[in-house]
Formats: structure tokens, sequence, C-alpha cells
């Protein structure tokens, strides 16, 4: 054992032991998040102020509350503009979707800092599932070069025993 070791050794004692990492609820963010947007969006475009909503987006919006509460995928859910399943109906999706994508440049003016940080939120989903999708994808290619593979030498094998026969 050199004296690199020894030294490593010593500075991983000192310092502190890694935590396993924590699942973050992040319900109440998502939650607060989809308000403020409803409120800027509503206000801009239905003529409504100081953040009270239309019929309309009243509708839309607690439908979309009642079903991120029972959302399946719990307190590690994704943002709900980037879920692949969505739970809130094909109407009320296309709605959602319109009013937070309407809404986004009136949040970076009125909540900077939650409009930043919903959307880090949505590159870290997409990155996850670029990510996924690289590793089904590589998957696939080895499994389909394991199959091309065997198909070869299945097909070789057949002509030796013939070759073999004929001598």
């Amino acid at each position: 054992m050199g004296i690199f070791d020894t030294v490593k050794s010593k500075v991983k004692s000192l310092l502190p032991k890694r935590k396993e990492p924590e699942l973050k609820n992040n319900v109440p963010k998502e939650k607060e998040t989809i308000r403020k947007t409803f409120g800027e969006y509503c206000n801009a475009n239905h003529g409504t102020e100081g953040g009270k909503l239309c019929a309309k987006c009243t509708a839309v919006l607690s439908t979309v509350m009642i079903k991120i509460s029972r959302c399946p995928y719990g307190i590690g859910k994704p943002i709900c503009e980037q879920c692949e399943t969505p739970c809130f109906g094909e109407r009320f999706t296309n709605d959602f979707n319109t009013i937070m994508k309407g809404g986004q440049n009136k949040m970076l003016l009125s909540h900077p800092i939650m409009a930043v940080k919903h959307k880090l939120a949505g590159l870290g989903a997409e990155y996850a599932k670029m990510q996924r999708d690289k590793k089904s994808s590589d998957k696939q290619k080895e499994e389909t070069d394991k199959m091309k593979a065997k198909l070869a030498n299945a097909t070789r094998s057949p002509k030796k025993s013939k070759k073999r026969k004929k001598k």
C-alpha cells in the first residue's frame, strides 16, 4: 500500500458519509405553479383580474388539481406537461397544455424564479426520458445483434453437416 492510498483513505474517513437521495414531494410545488400559471393566463386572455379565474379556467383547474392528487406516480411525479400518461382526459389535457404554454411568458415576468425552476424540472424530465430511451434502444440493438448472430450460426451449421454427410 503506497503513500497515495494511505492519504486517500485518510481523506475519505474525514469526509461526511453520503446520504441516500431522499424522495421529495413535488406535488405541492407543482400545484402552486399550475395555480399561478392559470391565474396569469386567465388574467391576460379572459379579462379577469387579481388572479381570479373565469368559469372555464376554474373547471379545468379543479379537474387538474383533483387528478394531480390521485397521480399514479405519487409524490415523485414528473411535471404534468412532460407526463407520458396524462390523467386529465383528452379534452382537459389539451386545455391544460394550452393554458400552461400560454401562461409561460407571463410567469417569467411575474414569478421568474418559479418559472425557471419549473422549466428546469421539465428539462430534467426530458433528459431522463432521453436516457431511458437510449438505454432501451441500446438493449434492443444488442438483442437484434444476438439474434442475427444466432441466425448466422444456424444457417452455417446445416451447411457444415451436409458437407460432412457427402464425404
